[in-house]
């Protein structure tokens, strides 16, 4: 059976994070979303709780996923979990530098690989900060994150829901 991780933030979960989910299901027989607290980023929006629901709910009609939250190195996690790969979502070629390292790292700690997944171009643009902003300042977010998401987000900045 092949499992994939597919870590990240994920703060919030966007359409760019659920269409990397989608496709993975159709290459590996589980995935697993690990939601990780990542102190690079600041203070997060949504505790990790918070978040593994909202994912939970946004895959729901996936039946091959499962979500984990994670404080600790990813090859650990994805050792605990008997994942052979580790996917990454790319939606530009800035963002591939860093991902490549990332993998290189991850393949001499542990010999895990990873296999990047392009997002398509109407999620290309899409980034988490990005929502955060929108959402903050009462923009119109939806079009960009699956429905329990902005459910959360409107419920957090006090956005009445439609």
């Amino acid at each position: 059976m092949s499992i994939a991780l597919y870590p990240g933030s994920f703060d919030p979960f966007h359409n760019g994070h659920l269409e990397v989910v989608e496709r993975a299901v159709r290459l590996f027989d589980r995935v697993i979303v690990a939601i990780l607290r990542n102190p690079q980023k600041g203070e997060a929006l949504f505790d990790l709780q918070a978040r593994r629901e909202m994912i939970e709910d946004s895959v729901a009609h996936l039946s091959t996923v499962e979500t984990v939250s994670m404080s600790t190195l990813v090859v650990e996690v994805a050792r605990s979990v008997g994942a052979t790969v580790i996917v990454r979502g790319l939606r530009v070629v800035s963002d591939f530098e860093n991902e490549l390292q990332m993998a290189q790292m991850n393949r001499q700690l542990s010999g895990i690989e990873t296999v990047f997944i392009p997002t398509t171009s109407s999620h290309s643009f899409i980034a988490s900060k990005l929502i955060r902003e929108v959402a903050r300042y009462g923009g119109d977010v939806s079009p960009f994150v699956p429905k329990p998401v902005i459910c959360r987000l409107n419920e957090r900045f006090g956005i009445p829901q439609p």
